[in-house]
């Protein structure tokens, strides 16, 4: 995998520079969250114009960010750790609580990934970027750990609520309960390119015709 390191001297003051960065910053947003945001749109931009994860590189991004590479540099040590950042931040927070128990808090979990699905920008690259991960051991292995373990976990006590509240089966295992109810959004936010997500009403159907099954006997 190649590799940048960070080059001396070449941060770019805004007074000579018409990156978006600066010109963002001119109009009155911080600096930092101008580059941040110039940054993480580039990213996003090269890999929906084609460039793989293992062909992106720090010049190129700060190339196409308008930043100098030093601006990527004191933000992240290495094109890895800005990768899991921009994935990331595709993976939009989960719903907090409804408050209207474990069914309806199911139903909102599974609505969200249908919503996050309807994204077809986001969704195109962060399908990309998944299916790449596996040639880059490191970043998939950031990505687990920072993103999909948490939100596991969240699913998982989610489901074990649903368990405790008397709405799915206690005799089987979390795990088996996390993938028979996640996995149909999974496949047709993710997997399956054709798939109608339009259906406002699609999560209510799924939660509801998978308690028929799950639902304690």
């Amino acid at each position: 995998m190649k590799t940048d390191t960070p080059t001396a001297g070449t941060e770019q003051d805004c007074a000579a520079d018409s990156g978006p960065a600066c010109a963002a910053t001119r109009r009155g947003r911080p600096r930092s969250e101008a580059a941040e945001q110039a940054i993480f749109t580039a990213v996003e931009d090269l890999m929906a114009g084609g460039t793989t994860m293992a062909e992106l590189t720090i010049e190129g991004i700060a190339t196409a960010a308008g930043v100098g590479k030093a601006t990527i540099y004191r933000r992240w040590p290495n094109k890895e750790a800005l990768l899991v950042d921009v994935v990331g931040r595709l993976e939009v927070p989960m719903p907090e609580p409804t408050g209207g128990g474990a069914r309806a808090d199911l139903i909102e979990m599974i609505d969200y990934m249908r919503r996050r699905g309807l994204a077809k920008r986001t969704r195109w690259v962060l399908k990309a970027a998944l299916g790449q991960m596996q040639s880059l051991p490191e970043l998939h292995n950031a990505y687990r750990d920072r993103v999909v373990k948490p939100r596991r976990e969240a699913g998982l006590a989610l489901i074990r609520r649903a368990v405790d509240e008397g709405v799915l089966r206690s005799d089987l295992e979390l795990d088996l309960l996390g993938d028979l109810l996640m996995g149909p959004i999974l496949y047709r936010s993710i997997l399956w390119d054709d798939s109608d997500l339009e259906d406002p009403d699609l999560a209510r159907k799924m939660v509801d015709s998978l308690l028929d099954g799950l639902a304690p006997h």
